[in-house]
């Protein structure tokens, strides 16, 4: 792979957002000799952890200011969370600003081949095991991107890795005009981030931004059973499909109770469903495309069948808390979007009372109805869209309010009877009543603990 290489010294750079991504690309910028410049809407004095990351590298702040100068930079890097079409960054690239997010910068650097993961769902979990099954196949992979490890904090150790594995957002597909993976999965695409984008078709084509770049030996991974995605196989490059709904002649695919994998060369594999730790339809989905990219880079199918008969997840992630007086507790506080929750309802073949609500991400809530209808028992609503569900879930099932996440969990387990399924699954953002989804689900399984000694005791 040819290095790319881009001189940053003595540029005069903008980062807008100080958080994760925002101090990983204040060090990577300061150690390349860029003249840096951080800003961000928030204060200081709730910027401090950030700011103690970046203290003593010369970086200037400009914090707690709306909108920041930005006449006179070289560059400008906003973070995944401010939209490109912000009115200041409109008006820098009219001005012959490049404007670009961590993701485009990172690729001008990047020595080694990239397989990136996106999809409204599952990104997270098929990233986390594409890295284990490579890994086991021997391969020595590098694993980040928006799973949370920026990009741009993994290039100092590319070196001494065989690839990357990453896992990319619409958000940063967006300011990523050069991004170029060797590989790329897409696993699905339902409605989300329509705050973000002026319609659906939008989001499906800032999805579809993942194969701008790709040649004809490049390698799509795409889902036969998502026809927004199938259709994406005229893109250029090598293509499999993987589907849970019938046999392909290649690609990989659900046939007696075996996951059934075929590649170009003509090579098969057979991964019997018993030996997949992962529950649930949506995780075959995950699993086949994992298995497709790292069996044609070169993974052994044993030390893959010995991954996925260990794999169990990711934490927040349809993940079981605990069993309290014969009830079931899961956390999906990961589930943001309407087809998360979906994909959740449909594994429980038992009774579910379900807790939703948070910030709205301009979802269609009303997608989820017939599930309602056949599979809730009661709905617990909280946050700020608890008023917008009950609204266009009214009359599928009983519906409570509840005003934190203490009385939410209290109320799902009164209203619960044993053998019967408590799900956290909320449909929206956290940004209300938490930092993000992951606090979200520690605070469910910590109330989830206190009932559990509570009961005990």
């Amino acid at each position: 792979m040819v290095k790319k290489i881009m001189d940053l010294n003595g540029k005069n750079i903008l980062v807008v957002g100080l958080a994760r991504t925002g101090a990983a690309l204040c060090r990577f910028l300061a150690e390349k000799g860029a003249r840096v410049t951080v800003t961000d809407q928030a204060l200081a004095a709730d910027l401090e952890a950030f700011r103690e990351e970046i203290a003593g590298l010369g970086v200037r702040e400009e914090l707690g200011v709306p909108q920041p100068q930005w006449q006179g930079y070289d560059l400008i890097l906003p973070s995944p969370g401010v939209p490109p079409e912000t009115p200041w960054l409109e008006a820098a690239r009219a001005a012959g600003i490049p404007v670009w997010g961590e993701l485009e910068l990172a690729s001008h650097f990047i020595t080694r081949p990239i397989y990136a993961v996106s999809g409204t769902n599952g990104k997270t979990t098929t990233t986390t095991l594409l890295g284990e099954l490579l890994q086991a196949s021997g391969c020595k992979p590098l694993v980040g991107g928006n799973i949370g490890t920026p990009l741009i904090s993994l290039l100092p150790r590319q070196e001494e890795a065989d690839c990357l594995v990453i896992e990319v957002s619409s958000f940063q597909l967006d300011t990523a005009p050069s991004f170029h993976p060797q590989a790329g999965i897409l696993l699905n695409i339902t409605p989300d981030h329509l705050d973000r984008y002026p319609d659906f078709a939008g989001y499906v084509a800032s999805k579809a931004g993942l194969f701008r770049n790709f040649g004809p030996e490049d390698l799509k991974v795409l889902n036969a059973d998502d026809p927004w995605v199938a259709a994406l196989g005229s893109r250029p490059g090598r293509t499999y499909y993987f589907s849970t709904e019938r046999p392909l002649s290649q690609g990989a695919w659900v046939e007696q109770g075996a996951l059934k994998v075929r590649l170009a060369s003509g090579r098969e594999e057979v991964f019997p469903l018993t030996d997949i730790r992962l529950p649930g339809r949506h995780n075959l989905e995950n699993v086949m495309a994992a298995l497709l990219v790292a069996l044609d880079a070169g993974g052994e199918a044993a030390p893959c069948r010995e991954v996925l008969a260990s794999f169990q997840g990711l934490p927040h992630r349809l993940e079981w808390v605990g069993n309290v007086g014969g009830v079931d507790f899961y956390d999906d506080s990961k589930g943001t979007n309407v087809g998360a929750v979906a994909q959740s309802l449909t594994f429980f073949n038992q009774p579910v009372v379900l807790i939703a609500g948070g910030r709205d991400k301009d979802s269609d809530f009303s997608l989820l109805s017939s599930l309602i209808r056949d599979r809730v028992k009661a709905l617990v609503l909280l946050g700020e869209t608890r008023d917008r569900l009950y609204s266009v879930w009214e009359g599928l099932a009983p519906a409570f309010m509840a005003k934190d996440m203490d009385e939410a969990v209290t109320q799902a387990y009164q209203l619960a009877d044993p053998g019967e399924v408590v799900l956290l699954s909320p449909a929206c953002a956290s940004f209300d009543m938490f930092r993000d989804y992951a606090h979200r689900g520690d605070a469910f399984q910590r109330i989830v603990g206190e009932l559990k000694n509570a009961r005990a005791s």
